[in-house]
């Protein structure tokens, strides 16, 4: 097997890559999911400079699996995002006969550790971010606290809550939902809850006339609120409800909505599947490890935990 030593980044993006992200564009994935193969075949394709990619092979992905884990030392989930990138893109230039086999159809992941579940927040801390939300100045005060609700009752994904439109809700007085497009074209419904229906329905009323194309959560200047920006709206609003057991960030919201709703509803992992919108239970199952403070209440409450 030939040894491909590690490239500086090129800025010219290889023929084949653009095509192949044009294509994805044509499958209607999700623009920040383009972004993300983009950013992580470009790590490749710098990498593999020098070499016709024509003759890729599957010893040259462990080569830079191998690189990607033990000379850049990047975690297993980070290699796993890139070696799926190379996974799909593989499979799109065998697909349109640019190479003549998939060569990425062997390619395993890098093993991820199994490790304790996500934390998420106590009901305390949640009330506090409430709290934070709903003191916002005037004008930001209902958009703030029917964001976090949202991320709370529904355990939206951030960028899915960015990308709401008027259309995707529907608000009764008993019962509602909000229609999720997902990654790429998945789509679900996930049931709203009083307390999500109230946020939304006071927020909506302070806006005034809407139309149905138009975006649910609206930044100052009347743009779409962005990802980023409600990541930073979170980040903010624990900072001044002075959260600080864990880092807050729009994704632990997600967390403390799987992890209280197996509370309420212990082993119903495929209902939660289904609301986050996950395609495995793998990945779902994650919330039913032990959490650290398991852990340590297990080990404390050892009948060999006492002194001589």
């Amino acid at each position: 097997m030939r040894e491909i030593p590690p490239r500086h980044p090129t800025t010219r993006e290889h023929p084949w890559i653009t095509a192949f992200l044009r294509a994805l564009g044509r499958e209607d994935v999700a623009a920040v999911t383009v972004r993300g193969y983009q950013r992580d075949l470009g790590v490749f394709a710098a990498w593999y400079t020098g070499h016709p990619i024509e003759k890729l092979t599957a010893s040259d992905l462990i080569h830079f699996r191998q690189h990607l884990s033990r000379e850049r030392a990047l975690k297993p989930a980070s290699v796993n995002r890139k070696l799926e990138a190379l996974r799909r893109f593989c499979r799109w230039a065998h697909g349109t006969g640019k190479l003549r086999s998939n060569v990425a159809a062997g390619l395993k992941i890098a093993r991820v550790p199994r490790g304790t579940r996500p934390r998420g927040l106590l009901a305390t801390e949640v009330q506090a971010l409430l709290r934070a939300a709903g003191q916002s100045r005037r004008t930001l005060a209902s958009r703030n606290y029917a964001v976090v609700q949202i991320l709370l009752q529904a355990g939206l994904r951030v960028s899915e809550a960015a990308g709401l439109r008027i259309e995707d809700l529907q608000i009764r007085e008993r019962q509602g939902k909000v229609h999720i497009r997902g990654k790429g074209n998945k789509e679900r419904d996930v049931p709203l809850n009083t307390t999500a229906r109230r946020a939304l329905q006071a927020y909506l009323d302070d806006r005034g006339e809407t139309g149905l194309q138009d975006p649910v959560f609206l930044a100052d200047t009347g743009a779409t609120l962005s990802v980023r920006s409600i990541q930073s709206l979170i980040t903010e609003l624990a900072r001044r409800a002075r959260i600080t057991r864990i880092p807050v960030s729009a994704h632990t919201l997600r967390h403390t909505f799987a992890l209280g709703y197996l509370r309420q509803n212990p082993g119903k992992l495929v209902e939660l599947a289904t609301l986050l919108g996950h395609d495995s239970l793998d990945t779902t199952a994650i919330y039913t490890l032990p959490s650290e403070e398991d852990l340590a209440a297990d080990v404390e409450r050892s009948c060999y935990n006492a002194d001589a």
